[in-house]
């Protein structure tokens, strides 16, 4: 929940100027109200736009919440969904984040299932099972051939905005095992899942992150918000 008008100006336009040219896939996920905004300054460029969240459901008396048809309105590509913070916050369940990935397939937007585990959690050592559970859910309710079409995301959430990051190598190792899990029921939807890192990616370890091989890229937080930073994270991509 950053931004406004005035700064979103500047780093918009500064994004879209520096994606250009570059190979990797580039998208940006901003708060509601700034999706026309996105929308009008990155349309027609090498960036995409997305949202942060979206309602399991298509339409109803459901104040408050956003449609992923009302997302296409606004030439929406993503929706991020079971982000760490929605799970913590605003309780949303496994359940939930496998009716909202469903609503997103739904109107053909993409959606970005994010996974990970609380440090509890990984001083637990049930790191496996917390990712699994929740991504066995997603496949559960949507088929394993909708992963063919939605982004997986793994964010530890023990090293959002704390300044800490899991090694390439713990990293690799949840990445590998969620690319695992889907093999065992499709080899071709596992081989070109895009599996992404979330977790204070920033310029300096962006290059190393990516060079395992099931790290796909990132999923970036507040290094997105300085645009010199994230144009050198996706460069490093």
């Amino acid at each position: 929940m950053h931004g406004s008008l005035a700064t979103n100006l500047g780093l918009l336009h500064a994004v879209r100027a520096g994606a250009q040219g570059l190979t990797a896939q580039v998208a940006v996920c901003v708060p509601y109200p700034y999706l026309v905004q996105a929308q009008s300054i990155l349309g027609g460029s090498a960036v995409a736009w997305g949202a942060q969240d979206v309602s399991e459901h298509a339409q109803g008396a459901y104040t408050g919440e956003v449609s992923a048809p009302m997302l296409n309105d606004f030439g929406c590509r993503y929706a991020i969904v079971g982000h760490s913070e929605r799970r913590s916050y605003y309780g949303d369940t496994d359940a939930v984040v496998a009716a909202k990935t469903a609503a997103a397939l739904a109107a053909n937007l993409t959606p970005i299932v994010c996974v990970g585990e609380t440090l509890a959690e990984r001083e637990a050592n049930v790191t496996a099972q917390v990712v699994l559970r929740q991504l066995d859910a997603v496949i559960a309710r949507c088929g394993i051939q909708a992963l063919a079409k939605t982004v997986v995301a793994y964010e530890p959430v023990w090293a959002i905005g704390t300044g800490k990051t899991a090694s390439s190598a713990q990293a690799q190792e949840v990445h590998a095992l969620i690319r695992a899990r889907v093999a065992e029921a499709d080899a071709n939807v596992a081989a070109g899942l895009q599996i992404l890192y979330g977790g204070s990616v920033k310029p300096g370890n962006a290059k190393e992150l990516f060079s395992m091989p099931d790290i796909d890229g990132g999923l970036i937080g507040g290094a997105a918000l300085v645009a010199a930073d994230f144009v050198a994270i996706c460069a490093a991509c």
